[in-house]
Parts: C-alpha cells; sequence; structure tokens
C-alpha cells in the first residue's frame, strides 16, 4: 500500500500521508517521498494519519523540514491521530514552520487550543 498519495475526497484532492503505527525511523523514510513542488502554490490539501505513530527527535525534525519546503504549496493541512505527537513535539513543528496545523480527533482527544 502507497503511505504517501492523493485521494479524493468530496471531489476535492488531498495528499494523504499515512503514518500509522510507523516507528520512528519508518516516519523519516516516509517524509522523503512527500513532494509537492509539481503542484501549483496555495493549492494543495495534505492530511496526516499520526494514529499510532512513534517519534523521536530526527523523526520531528524531518516532519519540521518537510512542512518549511512544502508550506508555498500547501493551502491548508490537517492531522489525525496527533494524540501520539507529543505536545512539545506538535508546538515545535507549528513554531519552526510557521504553519498550522488542524487537528482533528476522535472522541479521546481534547482539540488543540
Amino acid at each position: 500500500m502507497d503511505r504517501v498519495r492523493f485521494i479524493t475526497h468530496q471531489s476535492k484532492q488531498i495528499l494523504l500521508v499515512d503514518l500509522t503505527d510507523c516507528n520512528a525511523e519508518e516516519v523519516i523514510e516516509l517524509l522523503t517521498q512527500v513532494q509537492m513542488t509539481t503542484q501549483e502554490r496555495n493549492s494543495v490539501l495534505t492530511l496526516c494519519d499520526l494514529t499510532g505513530t512513534q517519534f523521536s527527535r530526527a523523526a520531528i525534525t524531518r516532519m519540521k523540514e518537510v512542512a518549511v519546503f512544502d508550506r508555498p504549496y500547501v493551502k491548508r493541512a490537517a492531522m489525525v491521530g496527533a494524540e501520539s505527537l507529543p505536545k512539545v513535539f506538535y508546538d515545535a513543528l507549528k513554531t519552526f514552520s510557521r504553519r498550522e496545523f488542524l487537528r482533528a480527533c476522535n472522541k479521546t482527544c481534547t482539540p488543540a487550543a
């Protein structure tokens, strides 16, 4: 299964980055597949599934790099399963990339402030 791919939802193209149950090394490897430079600026909708994902400092660094590099191409970004992402890492990602990420949560998750 392709973990980084475009899907269609309600006639909209969404870049799905499925990191479900990945360990930190897999996160780093999969994020190398995220390439938006062939898309129009400010046009890409992204959804990242972090359910059960394990993180390391190196994985978060890679996430920050991808978020910064792809920022000109992203119109909106959302994350699900973000409860597995420690708040300190989430805050660092937002601050470093100067981007907002909507955190969609299941019933057990408290939405981001």
